[in-house]
C-alpha cells in the first residue's frame, strides 16, 4: 500500500504529449491510481476554460490548481479561493512590456488577452479581474533585464512556463500554495503528495511535497531540485511515476 494519497500533474511538457495530447498509456495508469484511492489532480499555469477538456477526457472529479495557484478548486466548477493582481500592477506590467518591446499575455477570470488583443484602459480599471500576466521573448537578455526589474518591487511571484518566458502571480501565490490548500481541505499531508512537473512554476511544489518528481525533458534547476527524474512527457513519464512510485509496479 503506497503511503502516498495525492499525485499533482503539471500539464504543458508534463501529462501532456508535445502535441498537446494526453496518450493512452498515460490515461491508463491514471484511471489505476484513482482505483487505487489516489487522488490525481491537476497543477497548471493554464486557465480553467483550457483544462475543462482533460477534465472531460479523464473523467476527474479531484481538486485543481490553475493560473499557478492563483485559482484553487475544491472539484470542477467549485471554486475554492482566487488570488488576484491588482488592475494597476497589471497596467505597469503591461506598460513595461511594451517598453521592453516584447510579446505579452495575460488571464483573467473570463478571458485571455495578448499583445495584439488587449482591453481599452478604462476597461483595464474598472471591469477586469486578472489573475496571471506573463511575458515572452527569445532574448535571454531581455528577460533578465525584465526580471530585475520586477524583482526589484517585492510584489510579485515570478517563474516561467518555459524558458522563454517570465509568469507574473501575486506574491507568495504558486502551484505549491494551492496544493497546501488542497491538503488542508481533505487533512492530507504534504508529506503524503507526489507532484511532476517540468518548469520553474513547478520547482516549489516539487521542492514542498513528500516525493517531487521532475519529467526527464524538465529544465535544469527542477532536475536538480526533485528527488527523481522519469521520462520525458513524449515517453509516457507520468506512467512510469504511477507505475513504480505509487503503485509499485517495475
Amino acid at each position: 500500500m503506497t503511503k502516498y494519497k495525492l499525485l499533482a500533474l503539471d500539464m504543458d511538457g508534463t501529462l501532456l504529449r508535445r502535441d498537446l495530447t494526453i496518450s493512452a498509456e498515460n490515461r491508463k495508469w491514471i484511471h489505476r491510481a484513482i482505483e487505487s484511492g489516489i487522488s490525481v489532480m491537476f497543477a497548471t499555469g493554464r486557465e480553467v476554460q483550457s483544462i475543462e477538456p482533460y477534465i472531460k477526457e479523464l473523467n476527474l472529479t479531484s481538486p485543481m490548481v490553475s493560473v499557478n495557484g492563483s485559482e484553487v478548486w475544491e472539484a470542477p466548477n467549485v471554486l475554492m479561493t482566487r488570488h488576484l493582481l491588482e488592475a494597476k500592477w497589471v497596467a505597469d506590467l503591461q506598460a513595461l512590456a511594451e517598453k521592453m518591446g516584447c510579446w505579452y499575455w495575460a488571464y483573467t477570470v473570463d478571458d485571455v488577452f495578448t499583445k495584439d488583443r488587449w482591453l481599452e484602459q478604462v476597461e483595464l480599471k474598472d471591469e477586469a479581474q486578472w489573475l496571471k500576466f506573463g511575458f515572452r521573448s527569445e532574448h535571454p537578455d531581455q528577460l533578465a533585464d525584465i526580471l530585475r526589474i520586477l524583482e526589484a518591487t517585492g510584489q510579485y511571484e515570478l517563474t516561467n512556463s518555459s524558458s522563454s518566458n517570465i509568469e507574473v502571480n501575486p506574491l507568495g501565490i504558486s502551484k505549491e500554495s494551492g496544493i497546501r490548500e488542497i491538503c488542508q481541505l481533505r487533512g492530507i499531508k504534504m508529506e503524503e503528495v507526489v507532484a511532476c512537473g517540468d518548469s520553474l512554476n513547478d520547482l516549489k511544489m516539487i521542492r514542498s511535497v513528500g516525493l517531487g518528481i521532475a519529467m526527464g525533458n524538465a529544465q535544469e534547476t527542477v532536475k536538480q531540485a526533485a528527488k527523481a527524474i522519469t521520462g520525458t512527457n513524449d515517453e509516457d513519464g507520468v506512467a512510469q511515476v504511477i507505475r513504480t512510485y505509487l503503485l509499485g509496479e517495475r
